[in-house]
């Protein structure tokens, strides 16, 4: 049986994480991680990812709320190795740079 859209929010926030670029890297290598722009719901993106919400989805893309991380933001990532806001909605790898004052 399905999850509920409550359910899989619930169940999407409990494997949300912090994780570092080093470990970040073999996934963007794979293609498969997006980059949430801050102010976003990282969770909510997530679910809507998860039930294939095209609307919303290509809503944010057009918007540029959310994109494929590019060779660019890895050449940045790399230079600055921020720290990230990161959650599976498989096949993807959804982050979020998390600001230095949130340390």
């Amino acid at each position: 049986m399905p999850l509920s859209p409550h359910q899989l929010r619930s169940q999407l926030n409990q494997q949300t994480g912090k994780i570092a670029w080093p470990e970040l890297a073999r996934h963007f290598a794979r293609g498969v991680v997006i980059r949430v722009s801050s102010g976003m719901d990282l969770v909510e993106v997530a679910v809507c990812m998860s039930l294939d919400d095209k609307g919303s989805i290509e809503r944010w893309l057009l918007e540029g709320k959310i994109a494929r991380a590019s060779m660019e933001d890895a050449e940045d990532w790399n230079k600055r190795q921020p720290v990230f806001w990161a959650v599976v909605a498989a096949p993807w790898v959804l982050v979020q740079e998390i600001e230095e004052k949130e340390f």
